[in-house]
């Protein structure tokens, strides 16, 4: 799943802001009306003071940034008797500011209600005074005493369901922080908030942040990350944490899935596109790594396949290119190697053509795939051949000009390619009969490219192969991305998820084309596996299912096993191996090396499956 670069959104915060200004001013009084911070909170997401302009806001700064968004965060220490409401608001400001934390101010400005991504996104908002005038009236006033935020105090349950009057929006909806883990943050936007120890359940990442759940036991894998298992369990201990310093000035830890994060770690409690509800910390603890003697989290190791076995893996390897170091590439190739144990067939996913990202036509990937074979030998492992279809340019979506394609690779020693009249771009495969056995019409081949179903996005690619005299078909697929769908912190509750329907519509594809085999030869070994970009419970895994045609592999793991990708601190399955009935018993593995971890060598963690043909 791709990120989106920070340095976009801070540029499309601050071209669409007002611009502002911040100005001290000697100290006022303000009148016994005067409006207060809780006031422009209110009960609900929205204040019911946006648009208008307030004077003299009083409250103390919590902290302030001077990069990114620029601005700080003020709370009256004179807080009301209502839960709904906070007393901590973001003044924004535009150019770095001169206070400081623990100064009394006052600010005048608008009111104002910014969606970060943008009115489109279903982000939920974040309040905040733009356009201020800063009366700074005392320095080195003790902080409001902060909010902790833990186990007792966050509710079980996630979120309402919205107002089907309002297109099931929340945010006309009163704040139950009692009821409601969304609704506890929001009562809390902009406070000063404090987590104490905590499991980190999301690796700290390239923009130095991390994800951490203050819930002790909540939906933990084996390894210590938040299991992602249901829509209705959305696992409310998470929260990412920040730090409000620059990292020029204060390196910021880095943390795998399960170390933890110990001490105090305190600041105010902010909302962005990139997690939602945010711990900036202005005080961090410190990273306690996991494991006996603090040795840390360890790469997982698959056994090896037996003589008679047939391993078949699925790998996402990051838009894979020459131009990558080659240390990458001796990284992959040493987790192909030692990691998955040499699977005799494994499925890549995002491998990209010669020059990778660069625009001019390129489409083939042989250079790629030489360079990573070779990797791969020189890791100890076997000489791998490849197969593949070269796309047309820029016709499946991904960084333009990378032309990122599925490969399968193999191990000549071990089984063979049955090649038949491959395939093209445009080309697709079918199933005809060959004595007593389905076989495709073009090995390698693609399923129907011409489907609208795969319009901008990888067209699967078919294979036939030979294992100890038994054909075994695989299919390498590379779903559309979930791009577009709304987080989990929306505003519209249950959120949306517009991608959902492509990746049905590509799921019924593949489910129609393995009923063919199937209906050619109803015992056929197939296995359809890749980057399936959607959980083993979504309405994409159940069209791949449909009629019995197939199992996904990684139900057969115990619960704490199911994932394959970490993501805002939820271990989640993205990555699949779904199996024909005719595979009969097989052992599956999610062998996690990658997800987890501060440094990756992908995002994805690979998948195998070992059985006898």
């Amino acid at each position: 799943m791709p990120h989106i670069p920070r340095s976009a959104a801070v540029s499309a915060l601050v071209a669409t802001a007002l611009a502002a200004g911040l100005l001290v001013t000697t100290a006022s009084t303000a009148s016994a009306d005067q409006v207060r911070v809780h006031d422009i909170q209110g009960t609900t997401r929205l204040s019911p003071l946006a648009g208008q302009q307030v004077s003299e806001v009083p409250g103390i700064v919590t902290g302030v940034r001077g990069y990114g968004s620029k601005g700080f965060w003020i709370q009256d220490p004179r807080a009301d008797d209502d839960r709904a409401t906070s007393e901590g608001v973001f003044v924004y400001t535009s150019s770095t500011p001169t206070v400081k934390p623990g100064d009394a101010v006052r600010v005048s400005g608008t009111v104002t209600e910014y969606v970060p991504g943008g009115a489109t996104s279903g982000n939920q908002s974040l309040t905040q005074i733009t356009k201020p005038t800063v009366t700074v009236e005392s320095a080195g006033n003790a902080l409001p005493a902060p909010v902790t935020v833990g186990a007792k105090s966050v509710p079980a349950a996630y979120a309402p369901k919205g107002d089907p009057a309002a297109g099931s929006s929340v945010n006309g909806l009163p704040l139950k922080p009692r009821s409601y883990a969304l609704d506890l943050y929001e009562s809390l936007e902009g406070m000063n908030v404090r987590v104490g120890s905590a499991r980190v359940v999301g690796a700290t990442d390239p923009y130095n942040e991390l994800w951490v759940t203050v819930k002790p036991h909540e939906s933990a894998t084996r390894r210590g990350g938040a299991l992602y298992g249901s829509y209705g369990s959305q696992n409310t201990g998470r929260l990412q944490i920040q730090q409000l310093a620059p990292v020029s000035e204060q390196p910021f830890p880095k943390a795998d899935v399960g170390d933890r994060l110990t001490g105090v770690t305190e600041g105010p409690l902010d909302f962005n596109q990139f997690g939602g509800y945010t711990l900036t910390a202005r005080t961090l603890g410190k990273v306690v790594p996991q494991g006996k003697g603090g040795a840390g989290l360890q790469r997982e190791r698959t056994r090896p396949q037996g003589k008679g076995e047939l391993a078949v893996a699925t790998y996402n390897v990051e838009n894979l290119d020459p131009g990558d170091p080659q240390s990458k590439f001796d990284a992959l190739a040493s987790g192909v190697v030692t990691n998955l144990a040499a699977p005799d067939i494994v499925a890549l996913e995002e491998i990209q053509d010669d020059n990778g990202a660069k625009n001019d036509g390129t489409v083939t990937a042989a250079g790629t795939l030489k360079k990573f074979t070779d990797a791969i030998v020189a890791a100890g492992g076997p000489r791998y051949e490849w197969r593949s279809v070269d796309p047309e340019n820029n016709k499946d979506g991904g960084e333009p000009g990378g032309n990122i394609r599925q490969v399968f690779l193999f191990n000549p020693e071990r089984v063979s390619f049955t090649d038949r009249a491959a395939g093209d771009a445009t080309t697709p495969t079918g199933v005809v009969r060959v004595g007593e056995r389905a076989a495709l019409t073009h090995s390698p081949g693609r399923i129907a490219p011409a489907d609208a179903a795969w319009t901008n996005s990888r067209k699967p690619l078919a294979g036939e192969f030979t294992f100890r005299g038994e054909p075994v078909i695989v299919i390498a697929n590379h779903f559309a991305s979930k791009g577009g769908d709304e987080s989990l912190t929306s505003h519209h509750q249950p959120p949306v998820r517009s991608s959902e329907t492509q990746r049905v519509k590509q799921a019924e594809a593949v489910n129609s084309f393995v009923r063919e085999i199937r209906g050619t030869q109803k015992d056929a070994d197939v296995l359809v596996v890749g980057d399936i970009n959607d959980f083993q419970f979504s309405a994409t895994t159940k069209a791949l299912e449909k009629g019995g045609a197939l199992r996904p592999g990684i139900t057969s793991l115990p619960r704490s096993e199911r994932y394959s990708y970490v993501f805002q601190g939820n271990s989640q399955v993205l990555d699949q191996i779904l199996v024909s009935p005719g595979v009969g018993r097989f052992h599956y593995d999610s062998v996690h090396v990658n997800a987890e971890f501060a440094e990756q060598n992908s995002d994805h963690d690979p998948q195998v499956v070992r059985f006898r043909p």
